[in-house]
C-alpha cells in the first residue's frame, strides 16, 4: 500500500478551480496506456479494483490538511494512476461528504463506468470528468493502448447508463491528438456519441505537457476552434493552453503589454483583467498562457482567489 503522502497541493486548475488533490493508486497503474500521458507510460495495465490505500489514513490526512486552508474550490480524485481501480474510491467519497461541504470531483479515464459496482461508488461525488477519445475501436488502440479485455461499445455503453442514473455534473474531456482522431469520420462519431451520452460540458484538450510517445502533436488552436463551430449544439469549451503568440487569433502586442505591465505593478485575478481590458475571460487566458510558459508571471492562491503576479 502507498503510505506517503496522499494529498497533493492545492493547485490552480483550468478546469476546476483552487483544487486538492487525492492520489489513491499506485504510479501508473491504470486500464489505458495514452499516448499523451504527461505521467508518461502505463507500467501496470489493469483492470484489476484493488485495495490499495489505507481509507483511514486518507481521511487522517485530509482533516489535518483542510485546517489550514482558507479555500478548495473542489477534493480532487486524480494523480498518477485511474482511481476508479481502487475499490474503496466510494467509501472515501461519502466519508469526504460527511467531512467538508467542499464538492468532490473524480478525474477518470471512463472505462470502467460499465461496471455496477464503479458506478455506484461514484454516485456521491459533485463532478465526474470522465474522458472520451475515441469511438472506433482503431482510433481508441492508437490513442488511449487500453486493457486487451475493454471493449469500445462497452464503454460508451457505460458512460450513457451512468448519464441515466448519475445527478451530478459529468464534463466529458476529449483529447485531441494530430492525425489520430482530428479526422471528420471520427469526429462525427464522437458528436453523436456525445450526444447520447449528454454531458453537462464538453471539454476540448490537446497536448501541453511531453507526451509518454514523442511522437504525439497537437491540434492547433484553429482546428480546436473549428470543432467546437460545428459542435455548436454542444456544450463545448476549450481547454488546451496556449503555448505560443502565433496560436492567439488577432493577437495584440499592445494587450499583453497591458496586463503584464498591470501585473508587475500588483497581482491581479483573471476578473480584474477582464474589467480592466474590456476583454472576455478566455481570451485574457491565452495571454496569461504564453506569460507563464516564458515565466514572467505565476499563479498565487490567496485565500479564495487565485491570482496572477510578475516574476522578480
Amino acid at each position: 500500500m502507498k503510505t506517503d503522502s496522499l494529498i497533493f497541493g492545492p493547485v490552480p486548475s483550468r478546469r476546476l478551480g483552487i483544487s486538492l488533490g487525492i492520489d489513491i493508486i499506485p504510479f501508473k497503474t491504470c486500464s489505458l496506456n495514452c499516448i499523451y500521458c504527461e505521467c508518461g507510460a502505463t507500467n501496470h495495465l489493469s483492470l484489476e479494483r484493488r485495495h490499495f490505500v489505507d481509507v483511514v489514513t486518507v481521511l487522517s490526512q485530509l482533516k489535518q490538511i483542510l485546517k489550514d486552508l482558507n479555500h478548495v474550490d473542489y477534493i480532487t480524485f486524480s494523480g498518477s494512476g485511474e482511481p476508479t481501480l481502487n475499490k474503496d474510491i466510494g467509501t472515501m467519497i461519502s466519508e469526504i461528504k460527511r467531512l467538508t461541504s467542499i464538492p468532490v470531483a473524480v478525474l477518470t479515464n471512463g472505462t470502467l463506468l460499465y461496471r455496477d459496482d464503479v458506478a455506484r461508488d461514484l454516485l456521491p461525488a459533485d463532478v465526474i470528468l470522465p474522458s472520451l477519445d475515441a469511438v472506433s475501436e482503431e482510433v481508441f488502440s492508437k490513442i488511449n493502448r487500453p486493457h486487451p479485455q475493454l471493449e469500445m461499445a462497452e464503454i460508451i455503453d457505460g458512460l450513457i447508463r451512468f448519464r441515466e442514473v448519475y445527478t451530478g455534473e459529468i464534463w466529458l474531456e476529449i483529447f485531441m491528438v494530430k492525425s489520430i482522431n482530428d479526422h471528420d469520420g471520427e469526429l462525427t462519431e464522437l458528436y453523436r456519441t456525445i450526444k447520447k451520452i449528454r454531458p453537462d460540458k464538453v471539454q476540448l484538450n490537446s497536448l501541453d505537457r511531453p507526451p509518454a510517445d514523442t511522437r504525439v502533436r497537437p491540434v492547433e488552436m484553429k482546428k480546436l476552434e473549428a470543432i467546437k463551430q460545428k459542435w455548436k449544439d454542444l456544450p463545448v469549451e476549450i481547454v488546451k493552453r496556449i503555448r505560443r503568440r502565433e496560436e492567439i487569433v488577432a493577437f495584440s502586442k499592445n494587450l499583453e503589454n497591458t496586463i503584464l505591465n498591470t501585473i508587475t505593478r500588483r497581482p491581479l485575478m483573471i476578473d480584474d483583467l477582464v474589467q480592466l481590458t474590456g476583454k472576455n475571460r478566455l481570451e485574457i487566458l491565452k495571454y496569461i498562457d504564453v506569460l507563464e510558459k516564458e515565466m514572467k508571471i505565476y499563479p498565487k492562491i490567496v485565500g479564495k482567489k487565485i491570482f496572477y503576479t510578475a516574476k522578480t
